[in-house]
């Protein structure tokens, strides 16, 4: 008989009046006020991979059940686990201390475990600031999270990345090591992991239901010194492409999805990708499911683009970030200004549909530069070359080198961890946080131009289209042009 057998795997309520925490499966967070779920990949792995090992698994995400702190409590009251684990990003970092001491003050029994980018880079800080019983460090949390499982069983030891207390002491098992094998993980138990709450509202998926998968850990490029997740991913490594086409398989059968979001940082290219695409043609689920992905541009060539399309790809998300090359240079990106039009336009005409992210406020941006960035975006979205476009205010987040180089130079404005939610210039800059909240209000407002909507209209080919772009609106208007106010 195990004496921890009863596992929770979820999120707590975040409840805020800036809107629904967007924590699951991001590398930024924001408060969003038209809420968009998204399905948190490694935390359902970590619950299939626990059941799969005979535990009892509650996998409840209050944030998508929209659950008040009333609700969840009562439901911990009824269904009190032994062990119960959350994930956690740095804006709500404060809220989660409260949440641990209210839990351990309330369950005397229950062993509170949490992970997240924020745990990994600052993990004394919060072992610290509240009673956690463990703490998780690095992207493979679903593995440490059932190995801590059996090792609380007497089955095994624990492995390198795990804090705990000792006689009020804090200890560890060492830095965290990537060396679980991908390929040995089992497809997602989407029925234990309520995948429907995820699969609808969700301003990405044109086709609905849809869902996310991950093809690997987390980006091949690895060296942007903004990203949050190249302090919990410090190698990439990536399934085989016959396992990933045989998960695409087992969702549209099992399930009927009929869109897909890999969410790996970069998805994996040349060899790797042709594979893919050969392979999703072959079975011919390229006729049955959309894929969609993030990708960089210069990755691919035009020839590659059309292969993407043909074996069933439709959105692409591009981080353009900044048309200043000394912004790309600085933030590591590896890519040329000259290469993001001809590279979004190659997308474009093979038939996908390209996303571009851009973030402003670095804190040696000129207006000048922000104005560049502005009408190449304008271009891309004018020409119909770009589909759609995020902005948002750049953010150092702690365990990036970004960060570090920030307390280098005395960039910071605050360390208080709940301004890190993009609605604040976080770094000192000469433009000025209004003016910068101002750039980003014209850079949604392109969205709402004669041109670009009527490259739209020009694109509608059926009632999946409409709905899409439907639903897109309702994102822009009700939620993105509020979401900075």
């Amino acid at each position: 008989m195990n004496k921890i057998n009863r596992i929770y795997i979820g999120y707590p309520p975040f409840e805020s009046d800036r809107g629904v925490a967007l924590l699951s499966q991001n590398r930024q967070f924001q408060w969003f006020k038209s809420p968009t779920y998204i399905y948190p990949v490694v935390p359902a792995t970590a619950a299939t991979m626990i059941k799969n090992a005979g535990y009892n698994v509650d996998f409840i995400d209050a944030i998508a059940r929209n659950m008040t702190t009333k609700e969840w409590y009562e439901y911990l009251d009824s269904n009190t686990p032994d062990l119960l684990f959350f994930e956690v990003k740095t804006p709500v970092i404060y809220k989660a201390w409260k949440i641990v001491d209210d839990l351990k003050a309330r369950y005397k029994n229950m062993i509170v475990v949490i992970a997240g980018d924020h745990i990994t880079a600052m993990p004394d800080e919060t072992m610290n600031n509240c009673k956690v019983d463990y703490l998780l460090t690095g992207g493979d949390y679903d593995f440490l999270l059932l190995n801590l499982i059996e090792y609380l069983n007497g089955k095994t030891q624990l492995e390198k990345g795990i804090y705990y207390r000792e006689n009020n002491n804090i200890k560890n098992t060492g830095f965290f090591e990537l060396r679980h094998d991908l390929k040995s993980l089992p497809f997602i138990d989407r029925d234990l992991t309520e995948w429907k709450r995820y699969a609808y509202d969700n301003g990405n998926f044109k086709c609905i239901p849809g869902t996310y998968i991950m093809a690997g850990r987390d980006c091949w490029h690895h060296r942007c010194t903004f990203c949050s997740w190249t302090g919990i991913y410090t190698n990439f490594r990536a399934r085989t492409a016959e396992n990933v086409v045989n998960e695409v398989e087992f969702l549209y059968n099992k399930y009927n999805i009929k869109e897909i979001m890999d969410d790996t940082g970069c998805f994996p290219v040349k060899k790797w990708l042709n594979d893919f695409c050969n392979l999703m043609i072959d079975k011919k689920l390229n006729k049955k499911v959309n894929i969609d992905c993030n990708m960089r541009f210069g990755a691919c060539n035009e020839e590659e683009y059309r292969l993407m399309k043909k074996a069933g790809f439709r959105f692409l998300l591009f981080g353009l970030e900044s048309a200043s090359q000394n912004t790309l240079d600085r933030l590591v990106k590896g890519n040329k200004v000259e290469e993001i039009l001809p590279s979004c336009k190659a997308a474009s005409d093979a038939g996908l549909s390209p996303h571009i992210t851009v973030m402003l406020g670095y804190p040696w941006e000129t207006e000048e530069d922000i104005e560049k960035t502005y009408e190449l975006t304008k271009k891309l979205l004018l020409k119909g070359y770009a589909k759609t476009m995020q902005a948002t205010i750049i953010i150092p987040y702690p365990g990036t080198e970004l960060f570090n180089q920030c307390k280098r130079e005395n960039w910071l404005t605050t360390e208080n961890w709940e301004d890190y939610d993009m609605r604040k210039a976080i770094m000192k800059t000469d433009v000025g946080e209004e003016k910068i909240k101002c750039w980003i209000q014209k850079l949604y407002n392109l969205s709402f131009t004669p041109q670009f909507l009527m490259h739209k209209v020009l694109s509608i080919r059926d009632l999946d289209d409409i709905k899409y772009y439907l639903r897109a609106f309702k994102k822009v208007s009700k939620g993105h042009l509020k979401d900075f106010e």
